[in-house]
């Protein structure tokens, strides 16, 4: 009895053509959850339709900063500094 549930054991961990462990999303309980939380995505979305369109226009407003603040300032920095090669004059 104990050497079948070891056999049966390993059988869920190890892919049987190569020996090694399958990993978290090749499981059974990886695709039960996956199903599960497309059900459940697919009904919160069909349910809650009309409120999240209601919404729509507040959250692109709210965008507009929000992309401001996190997306505008990374390249500011690069105009105002100019290495030693750019300043000297271009040679003909």
């Amino acid at each position: 009895m104990k050497n079948e549930d070891q056999k049966a054991h390993a059988s869920l961990h190890h892919d049987h053509s190569t020996g090694e462990p399958r990993g978290f999303w090749r499981s059974r309980t990886a695709i039960a959850l996956t199903g599960f939380l497309l059900i459940g995505g697919f009904l919160l979305v069909s349910e809650h339709r009309l409120h999240v369109l209601g919404y729509l226009p507040f959250l692109l407003v709210l965008a507009c900063p929000l992309l401001h603040m996190f997306h505008g300032h990374g390249s500011h920095g690069a105009h105002r500094h100019r290495s030693k090669r750019d300043e000297r004059a271009p040679e003909a």
